[in-house]
């Protein structure tokens, strides 16, 4: 009885975790103004997979981000795409 307790908690838990990290706005600090990124809606994309930025399917820390990573990654897809911010102004805000 302890473990299936234990094991609710732990589920709920991560489905917790899960649902925050789908939320996310991440904030990126640079010189010239600050990058959000809406991780929730670049995941929501049907062509988007987690490995078209982190390392793995599971997501986690990008190893090389910074601003090469970024403009040639992001800037580049977006792009690629046709759709999304390339200009400085658009992803950059003081």
């Amino acid at each position: 009885m302890r473990r299936a307790i234990a094991a609710a908690v732990l589920t709920v838990f991560c489905a917790g975790l899960a649902y925050a990290a789908d939320e996310t706005v991440v904030v990126l600090q640079a010189k010239n103004g600050n990058v959000t990124f809406p991780h929730k809606k670049h995941k929501d994309m049907a062509e988007m997979k987690c490995t078209n930025c982190h390392e793995t399917d599971k997501g986690g820390k990008i190893a090389d981000l910074g601003k090469d990573w970024a403009h040639k990654t992001c800037k580049g897809c977006h792009s690629d795409k046709g759709k999304g911010p390339t200009k400085c102004n658009e992803c950059h805000k003081k």
